[in-house]
Formats: structure tokens, sequence, C-alpha cells
């Protein structure tokens, strides 16, 4: 019974991992995506787009029941304190800073999730790190951080506003990870999920009722919608954030918030190597070098932990 348990908590762990790479590569492939549909929309309406597609891809096989959802007797109110870090908080907070700071300044910022996660996982869930953990997290960071430095991009203190309100956002991220990992113990990731991506659709779209309606531009929220092109890049961006938030729950699930938080610096790779090969954009010798820092920083935080996770995961499931 216990051998049972034991292997199959460990093969949960495996795919977590998995999962954790592919999370990574689908969130850097995606950036592409955002790219071209803000050709057609504003940033915020196009993710009251993508929280409207997401809800309404999960609502369809839920409404069938292929999905069981059961939030009854269940800490709901953690619910809302995820939902409000994450996706609230988080995008909401990263758009408004991004119109007073530069996208450069952004991707920057935002390297520094692994780091403010690992900080506050020790603090509230009390997960321990090794001095080679915490050095190679900050390699991760040092990679992308490098690739950006090397294209002469810098901050500008006088975007002092946006960035406060991106560093914000870079905390929100962090927070939603660590109040994740404890709330996948009363929750399913579709439960999770779900109650996200109905939060998050619904916060969007009355921001953006009240952003248009004050401006007298409420016609143009739903013009986009007359381009074929932008309905098929919201389904696929909509698919996107449903998928990276199941994967997320079910990776937070079973390994430590630290540990799932640098993997996403991998995106980064990804959308280099995404640039290249649609936009035909080129791949320096400090984009192979910065890559290179990243993936060895994202080895170096797992290897070590990760037989120690599996320990303790299969204790706690036994």
């Amino acid at each position: 019974m216990s051998n049972g348990a034991s292997s199959k908590s460990s093969k949960g762990v495996k795919l977590a991992y998995m999962l954790a790479v592919i999370n990574a590569i689908v969130i850097g492939a995606s950036f592409l995506f955002v790219k071209l549909s803000l050709n057609y929309a504003s940033p915020f309406d196009t993710l009251t787009f993508r929280f409207a597609a997401a809800f309404i891809i999960l609502s369809i096989p839920t409404a069938f029941g292929l999905f069981k959802l059961n939030y009854r007797g269940k800490p709901i109110y953690k619910l809302l304190l995820l939902a409000t870090m994450y996706p609230i908080g988080f995008f909401t907070l990263q758009t408004f800073g991004l119109q007073h700071a530069t996208s450069v300044e952004g991707g920057i910022i935002s390297a520094f999730s692994p780091v403010v996660t690992l900080v506050l996982a020790s603090a509230f869930l009390k997960e321990a790190t090794s001095l080679l953990q915490k050095l190679s997290t900050l390699l991760s960071v040092f990679g992308i951080v490098f690739i950006f430095m090397m294209k002469g991009s810098s901050f500008d203190f006088s975007n002092l506003k946006g960035i406060v309100l991106l560093l914000l956002s870079c905390t929100a991220f962090a927070g939603y990870s660590v109040l994740a990992r404890s709330i996948t113990k009363h929750f399913s990731p579709v439960e999770i999920s779900y109650f996200m991506v109905s939060v998050g659709f619904a916060a969007a779209l009355v921001i953006s009722f009240t952003v248009h309606g004050t401006s007298g531009t409420l016609g143009s929220l739903f013009a986009p919608l007359a381009s074929l092109t932008f309905i098929g890049l919201i389904l696929f961006l909509g698919s996107v954030q449903l998928a990276t938030a199941l994967m997320g729950s079910y990776i937070l699930s079973r390994i430590e918030a630290s540990k799932m938080g640098v993997f996403l610096n991998l995106s980064t790779i990804v959308s280099i190597a995404a640039g290249a090969l649609v936009l035909g954009e080129t791949i320096a010798w400090y984009h192979l070098v910065g890559s290179l820092l990243i993936i060895v920083g994202v080895i170096g935080t797992n290897l070590p932990a990760r037989q120690r996770g599996t320990r303790k995961i299969t204790t706690t499931t036994a």
C-alpha cells in the first residue's frame, strides 16, 4: 500500500516537472500572439477577450459534466484572495505599470519573480532552500537581465511610478504562487482554474466597460471582433490562459513554489526562439549566453531539492 502510494506520488512529481517545462514553453510562445493581438485592440481589451475565451472554453465541458466542481464547505475566501493576486492584481498592475515604463523594464523586473517567490515561500510556507538553490535562482535571473542589458537596455528612474507598479505586479504573482501552493490541499486544479478565470473575466469586463463608458468609446470595445484573425488569436490566447492555469495549479500541488517560479524564466528563451523563427529577429551571442545561464540556473535550483521534495510529498500523500 505504502509502496503503491510512493510510486504514484513519484510519478506525480515527475509529471509536475514535465508540465513546468511545457508551461514555460507555452507562455514563451504566447508572447508572439499577444504582440499580434495588440494590432487590433488595447492591452486591457485584449486581456478581457482572453479571459472571456478561457471562461467559455472551460464552461462548455463543465456544463456537460466532464469537469466536476464542488466548492461547498471549502474556504472560498482563499480563492478570492488568490484571484485578487492573480489574475486581477498581477495583470492590472502590469498593464498600468507598462503605461509608465518600457516593456524592457517590465521584462527585467518580471525576471525577479522567482526571487520574490523564494523569499515569500521561505517566510510563509517554511520551504527550506540551500545555498546552491539560492545562487542558482539568482543565476537564472541574471541570465535574463544579461540579455536585456547587452541589448543596450537600462532603467530610466524617471519612470519611477511604472517601475513601482511593475514591482508590485511581480510581488502579486509571487504571492499567488505561494498561496496557491497551500490552496491545492482544498481544491482541485479545475476548481482553482475555473474560479480564477471566472473572477478574472468579470473583473476585466467591468474595468473595460468602465473605461470605455467614461470616455464614450464603448463601441470600440467590440470593434476588433469584426476581424476573424483577431478572433482566432483570442481563442488561442484564451486556450493558453486556461492551459497555463490548469498546469500551474497541478504543478504547485506537487512541487514547491520556489521551484516552479524559476521555471518561468525558460519562457524568455522560447520567446527569443519564436521571434527568430516567425518574425526573423536576429539571435546574437548574448542571447545564447543568457539562455545558457537561465537553463543552468533552473537545473541548479531543482535538482538537489527534487529528491527532498519527493520524500516530503510522499510523506504528506501517504
